[in-house]
């Protein structure tokens, strides 16, 4: 089981993905449908949740798409916090994807699968740009960030593919290094900490209670084009 360290007095931001769906097991991209956790992704919450609470966090902001509420709760009632929704941490509005697996979606529509994966800052009809999805997810970080300045421990829960790609804005890292980071499994997490010196650093990547067998793509893909 990964170990947290003791929470220290430096700043400190959690990025926490939700737990499991039945459409992650599915493998269909999600994006903005409300989809609730199911019985393994409610136990993972549960799991990684009395790990986070020893952070001893000051804030919890959500996504409002059910599967994140219902994780971020499992946090909330351990710590006495109320969450606090944000439409920013949402994931990548998908458009014509919504439902689909990766086979499915190639199958439908073989020109906008060839575009969506050879395109930089492609729009599938319907959906939101990666560039769109990266300034959302800046703002709200760095909005988190400025809230912990006095020190502290803040939980985002959100979704994998928002969340790599708002860890790469935050940094105002290029896009191609997001290959640099395997997909968050679902419940993991990753750990931002503010050095005196050298600014935030990345402290802890896909963090998790369970060992990660896979992590599904229809909720990340190994393109700047995730969801």
């Amino acid at each position: 089981m990964h170990q947290i360290p003791a929470a220290g007095t430096r700043p400190r931001l959690v990025l926490w993905r939700h737990g499991q769906t039945e459409w992650n097991v599915l493998e269909k991209a999600q994006g903005h449908a409300d989809i609730p956790l199911d019985e393994t992704g409610r136990r993972q919450a549960q799991q990684a949740a009395e790990l986070l609470a020893t952070f001893k966090p000051c804030f919890i902001w959500s996504s409002d798409l059910e599967r994140a509420r219902q994780t971020a709760v499992e946090l909330a009632r351990l710590t006495g916090l109320e969450p606090v929704l944000d439409e920013r941490l949402r994931e990548y509005h998908v458009g014509i994807r919504q439902g689909t697996t990766f086979d499915e979606f190639r199958q439908q529509h073989p020109d906008i699968h060839r575009r969506f994966f050879t395109e930089d800052n492609y729009r599938v009809p319907g959906a939101e740009l990666p560039s769109e999805v990266n300034q959302r997810m800046k703002s709200v970080m760095v909005e988190a960030a400025l809230a912990l300045r006095d020190g502290g421990t803040g939980v985002l829960v959100g979704h994998g593919a928002a969340l790599r790609s708002g860890l790469l804005a935050f940094f105002d890292a290029p896009a191609h290094m997001r290959e640099m980071f395997a997909g968050m499994a679902n419940c993991a997490w990753t750990v931002l900490e503010e050095h005196t010196d050298r600014g935030w650093q990345i402290i802890d990547f896909n963090a998790q209670t369970l060992p990660n067998t896979s992590v599904p793509l229809a909720d990340d893909m190994p393109t700047q084009h995730d969801a």
